[in-house]
């Protein structure tokens, strides 16, 4: 693992010898929830999908509508230079903490894009332990990098969508609304009625 330092800096001033399409962005998305799995997303731009994804409205998935994150996922993945979801699963957070489990996810993700990248640039300020490569984290990375924005919408549509195929599956909780987090009525259905098998069980303790 090779981290580079200047957190706060421009990250393309910081990879200056490496060209935008050489560099992925990841972000996670669900990693506060106590339903589901976490999810990463993993993107390579270059500099002219990052200017017209830019121009069409991209930014931190959660300052985007949930109709514009959608609209904005069909236009990452034609002008991408490669993308990729990870997940890693509620067993997975319960056995290994979501911390470990996060990077689980942002692995897979990472391994699944074509071409490998040389500099992975993280939304955070934790980094990937896991990857023998270059890393930077950017605190607020979405608003600094269009790599990682489009990596936060992506996670975000593809995981909301499947938290609401589940809600079918598992009514009562609200799912299809708060797409696996801790609001009242979940918390509620929770006491009442207990947890799923997709439930976060290392998350449940305070919930009384």
């Amino acid at each position: 693992m090779k981290i580079l330092e200047g957190e706060g800096e421009d990250p393309q001033q910081q990879v200056k010898p490496l060209l935008s399409k050489e560099i992925a962005g990841i972000d996670e998305v669900g990693k506060g929830a106590l339903f589901g799995p976490v999810f990463a997303g993993a993107v390579i731009l270059n500099k002219q999908s990052e200017s017209l994804l830019i121009k069409a409205g991209l930014k931190d998935s959660k300052k985007l509508s949930a109709k514009k994150r959608a609209a904005l996922v069909p236009l990452i993945k034609e002008i991408a230079i490669s993308w990729a979801l990870g997940q890693a699963s509620a067993r997975e957070i319960d056995q290994f903490g979501i911390r470990k489990a996060t990077e689980k996810a942002m692995l897979r993700a990472v391994h699944r894009l074509k071409p490998q990248p040389l500099l992975l640039l993280i939304d955070g300020c934790l980094p990937l332990r896991l990857w023998e490569g270059k890393q930077k984290t950017l605190v607020k990375g979405e608003d600094k990098s269009a790599a990682i924005a489009a990596a936060s919408v992506l996670a975000k549509v593809n995981r909301d969508a499947l938290i609401k195929q589940l809600a079918n599956q598992y009514p009562l909780y609200g799912l299809e609304t708060n797409s696996g987090y801790g609001t009242i009525l979940h918390r509620n259905a929770l006491i009442q009625k207990g947890p799923t098998e997709l439930h976060r069980k290392s998350f449940l303790s305070k919930i009384k």
